[in-house]
């Protein structure tokens, strides 16, 4: 049996799902292939659990600051359980909402894994059914990988996939990988009582973000008791009576730690294997699909999108280069992604927040740099919430006053990015910023005030 379809998007997460609603819109016959749930990793096992997860952590934590608001109780009690079953909740609604947008759209869903036949047909394993299709748009994702010494039994060595799953708290937990992933685990774990120990091989937690937003974070991890040991490398495990003893390399030496459970945060592999894609020549980078400004791959007629192509690994990367992939094929203009000015958020708490390039990379690359500065402990509304950790530093070229980058750690930080990125794109200047009035009160002033400082006009500090 054969279906006729314009395209087809084997996966259905964040890049897969999008495109193919967007491709509908444009008046493409398109047919989706998932091999479990629409939403993909993000929504079922990464992005949606792990924020639920994160709100839990946050309430937990000002259960525990509770007089500071002159709130007294006895016996606090917390069950993880519980949070998990309102993580899966939470993923049950808004995959049951994907399912209603696809069917809405006039897109149809096959679940089964989807193995790349030929340039214009795509089979779908669980049942043989071949879908004939003008394109072909992978959106596959990517998966963990095992390090060196280091393999992933999905019991005393987890990856976030089992963690999101764990209804018991360990009372100890190496993390491996202070990325994003990593970080936002060690807030949930502490929270919850665990003892954690975060290592990273870099000089610094959330490595690729600018080095002063970093430091911030550790001091406030470090507040929290969670244990960090950077410039460390894993060299091996050993597993005895359900006790995993990691033995790293340190700054200062061997050292062995005795942990209840290892998390591997850090290490992905393209989901590009297996699904007919080499037999067609279709050209990888570490097994990373190759694919240009408009999603397409060296073979004609197949695109690919999504952390199935590598770096940046973000949701709504995909989800933009999905829209762009599909507006290619039905003939349309694309521009270009400008990847360095894509928003980057970590929500653990207090919250990291960045866009663009780094004062350290702004300097390496020649230009003349000015930095603006705020800190959140001179907002009214930061100080009226009690959360006061952290600032806003906004990176700008000092000759013709271009935004360069912006670096935000503290109180919902991640939902005032968008701001900065409708800046950037509309090229206003750091000035240009600092005049918007911004209501008061309000978290997004230490914005305008970090704007103002870049030439030390800033009001409140």
């Amino acid at each position: 049996m054969s279906d006729d379809y314009d395209v087809v998007v084997i996966g259905g997460g964040p890049g897969g799902y999008v495109a193919a609603i967007r491709a509908a819109q444009l008046g493409l016959r398109t047919a989706v292939v998932e091999r479990d749930a629409v939403g993909g990793i993000c929504l079922n096992w990464g992005c949606i659990p792990s924020k639920a997860l994160l709100k839990n952590a946050e309430v937990l934590g000002y259960m525990r600051r509770a007089k500071e608001f002159g709130i007294t109780f006895d016996n606090l009690r917390w069950d993880m359980g519980k949070a998990i079953d309102r993580s899966r909740q939470v993923v049950n609604r808004l995959t049951k909402g994907v399912e209603f947008l696809l069917k809405k759209n006039k897109v149809d869903l096959f679940i089964g894994t989807g193995y790349v036949t030929s340039p214009n047909q795509v089979e779908v394993q669980a049942d043989g059914r071949k879908l004939t299709t003008k394109n072909i748009l992978v959106a596959t994702g990517a998966r963990s990988r095992n390090l060196p010494g280091l393999t992933i039994d999905g019991k005393s060595v987890i990856t976030s996939r089992e963690a999101l799953e764990l209804r018991d708290m360990p009372e100890s937990i190496v993390i491996v990988g202070a990325g994003a992933t990593g970080v936002e685990f060690a807030y949930i774990y502490q929270m919850y009582g665990s003892h954690v120990t975060l290592l990273e091989m870099m000089p610094h937690v959330l490595p690729l973000e600018d080095e002063e937003i970093s430091k911030a974070l550790e001091e406030s991890f470090a507040k929290h008791g969670i244990k960090m040991r950077t410039e460390t490398r894993v060299d091996g495990i050993d597993i005895v009576d359900g006790k995993v003893t990691l033995r790293a390399t340190t700054p200062k030496g061997p050292e062995q730690m005795i942990c209840d459970k290892v998390l591997v945060a850090v290490g992905v592999q393209a989901n590009s294997d297996g699904m007919g894609l080499e037999a067609l020549g279709v050209e990888t980078n570490r097994g990373f699909l190759k694919r240009d400004e408009r999603m397409a791959t060296n073979v004609p007629g197949i695109y690919a999108i999504g952390d199935v192509t590598g770096p940046p690994l973000l949701a709504h990367v995909a989800s933009h280069q999905g829209k762009i992939a599909v507006e290619a094929m039905a003939g349309q203009e694309t521009p270009a992604i400008d990847y360095e000015m894509m928003p980057r958020c970590t929500y653990c708490l207090p919250q990291v927040a960045s866009m663009g390039i780094t004062e350290a990379e702004a300097i390496k690359r020649g230009h003349q740099v000015k930095v603006g500065r705020f800190p959140f402990r001179a907002i009214g509304k930061a100080i009226a919430i009690g959360e006061t950790e952290g600032l806003v530093k906004i990176v700008t070229d000092a000759k013709h006053g271009e935004l360069l980058g912006a670096h935000m750690i503290g109180p919902e930080v991640t939902e005032m990015l968008a701001e900065l990125s409708l800046a950037k794109a509309s090229e206003l200047t750091a000035s240009e910023i600092g005049e918007l009035v911004h209501a008061h009160p309000t978290l997004s002033e230490a914005l305008m005030e970090a704007a103002l400082d870049v030439d030390g006009s800033a009001i409140h500090v």
